[in-house]
């Protein structure tokens, strides 16, 4: 029998026909992550040689093993942004019609980057959870498998001074890798030392990370010696797959998986149709995914160590010792809103951890500018009353504490009349933070708003840009990150018109820098704001309606690459 597809117009059909025979050729081209591509591939050959076909045109269907960061950098620079750490495709990546990734943080991340980009279906084909992997001996010394450990057991155990040698795959290159860092970061609360566990956390994993995946494999223990025990990787966000497969290769020392709670939305496999595909392939592509979603294809899985959507696993899965017979489902569309909540992940969530993770591995310079003006003593009721300045000021020395010794940072301050009729002062120039983290931490008080003050902001942010533009560096992120919460009310400065003119003249290509414009309550104008970082064509802009949130808005920004057009 043959999954045959039927269109008419814009609907779509199925019908369980007998081999009634083809004629010419539809090709859709799948790339999936490279650990499921097989049983996509072997389900896909078995599909098409029954006879599968689109109105009487025959389906072919070609799929390729790729690392989804390689995927997702070639859809960002179709859509002229960039991804945080993916790096750039080169212009040389095809672009195919059908993208399985092995996880829907892929499409959130293009989709918060990008707003055109919209894929279809999204239904999970399969799915693999997010574990700790630990050597053996390891695991046992700490109570695997009889104890059952959290998250937070994890966490206490990298910022206490334990011995435990954490490493992880680059969170913005890899999904395990990201869900563990959502996950640490959970495990870490909201409370008064949540950030400074975060950041030591943070800090911890950071010095073992690697790039790909296969080289943080090769940092695992490969023998029983206590030596090599003792300075090799301990512990590491990975997925189940990962660990099944590490272990069927027989080392010496195999890897336990931990399924730590609470647990993480799993790796899923979105089954996601990219949008500038045609409807004869859509349709052909909805009928492949009705064949992927065949009791057959569970047992063709479980051959790669993958899970069925549901959780459940089919015949011959070789899990881990102390892998549950099922896992939390991931069967939900996840290429728009209602998948995206279903899955539990959150591009906000996702970008601020991904921000985090940039402060304090990627190398870059920023000048940070404080709006001072009279608007910052308004109240912020949702953080007890105190003023804006106050909540700006604790989300500046929490973001400071993020950022490595590789970053350089300087400090001004904006209002009116800062130093004669020029509105903005500086406080500390960008300096190496290696031999200025204290100056610009104590600049930090010195956020004071000035009763009265307008706020000079056209004046300012041309001044800041071309600053950071001047004394740019290669092989940085150079950046001017502006924090206000009013509009241009500057008499003696220049318009908004004159801003945008000099903007685009000083704009330069090999030498970008990224305007970051970070607005503070109701009170923002956000096409003011757009209109000056669009004119720039790198940059955005990022509106905390609520100040208190203020911190966590900081981090979406630094995360972000996305890159303005004009």
């Amino acid at each position: 029998m043959a999954i045959v597809v039927v269109l008419a117009g814009s609907w779509l059909g199925y019908q369980s026909l007998a081999d009634a025979g083809c004629s010419g050729q539809i090709k859709l081209t799948v790339a999936a992550a490279t650990e499921i591509a097989p049983a996509v591939d072997q389900a896909a050959q078995q599909w098409t040689a029954g006879g599968a076909n689109v109105n009487g045109t025959c389906v072919a269907v070609s799929v390729t093993g790729v690392n989804p960061a390689a995927t997702a950098a070639a859809v960002a620079a179709k859509h002229g942004v960039s991804l945080t750490g993916v790096g750039s495709s080169g212009g040389s990546t095809v672009l195919p019609d059908v993208w399985i990734a092995d996880s829907t943080t892929w499409l959130l991340r293009l989709r918060s980057e990008a707003s055109g980009f919209v894929p279809t279906d999204g239904h999970s084909i399969a799915q693999s959870p997010v574990v700790v992997a630990m050597p053996v001996p390891i695991a046992q010394q700490i109570g695997w498998p009889d104890r059952k450990l959290g998250w937070s057991d994890l966490l206490k155990k990298m910022t206490t001074g334990n011995s435990l040698r954490t490493g992880i795959v680059d969170p913005t290159r890899d999904a395990a890798g990201l869900a563990g860092l959502l996950a640490l970061g959970g495990a870490a609360g909201t409370g008064a030392n949540a950030k400074a566990t975060q950041v030591g956390a943070l800090r911890a994993l950071a010095a073992g990370s690697s790039s790909l995946r296969d080289d943080l494999m090769q940092k695992f223990p490969r023998s029983l010696d206590p030596a090599d025990l003792a300075s090799a990787v301990s512990a590491a966000p990975l997925s189940e797959e990962d660990v099944i497969a590490y272990n069927a290769e027989r080392p010496q020392v195999n890897l336990a998986a931990l399924y730590l709670d609470p647990m993480p939305p799993p790796l899923n496999y979105p089954f996601a149709v990219m949008p500038e595909v045609d409807l004869s392939k859509s349709a052909a592509a909805t009928g492949l995914r009705v064949a992927l979603q065949q009791a057959s294809f569970k047992n063709q899985l479980a051959t790669v160590g993958l899970r069925a959507p549901d959780g459940s696993v089919g015949a011959g899965f070789a899990g881990p010792v102390g892998a549950p017979k099922a896992s939390p489902g991931a069967d939900a569309p996840a290429s728009g809103t209602e998948g995206t909540a279903a899955a539990g992940l959150d591009a906000s969530a996702i970008n601020q951890v991904l921000g985090s993770w940039g402060a304090i591995t990627l190398p870059g310079r920023a000048l940070a500018v404080f709006d001072v003006s009279g608007s910052m003593l308004d109240e912020v009721p949702t953080a007890g009353g105190v003023d804006r300045a106050t909540v700006t000021r604790l989300a500046a020395s929490q973001g400071l504490a993020l950022f490595d010794d590789k970053w350089a940072v300087g400090v001004w301050l904006f209002s009116t009349e800062m130093v004669g009729k020029r509105p903005w002062k500086q406080i500390v120039p960008i300096s190496p933070l290696t031999s200025a983290r204290t100056r610009v931490q104590e600049s930090i008080e010195q956020i004071q708003p000035k009763p009265q003050g307008g706020t000079g902001l056209y004046d300012t942010a041309l001044a800041a840009y071309q600053n950071v533009q001047d004394s740019w560096q290669a092989g940085r992120v150079n950046s001017v990150l502006l924090f206000t919460d009013g509009q241009n009310e500057n008499k003696d400065g220049i318009d908004q018109r004159t801003l945008v003119t000099k903007l685009r003249k000083l704009a330069d290509p090999k030498r970008p820098v990224r305007m970051v414009i970070i607005g503070i309550g109701p009170g923002v104008d956000r096409n003011e704001l757009e209109t000056i970082t669009d004119a720039t064509g790198s940059g955005g802009v990022y509106i905390a309606q609520d100040p208190a949130k203020i911190g966590d808005i900081f981090l979406e920004a630094i995360s972000s690459r996305a890159v303005s057009t004009r």
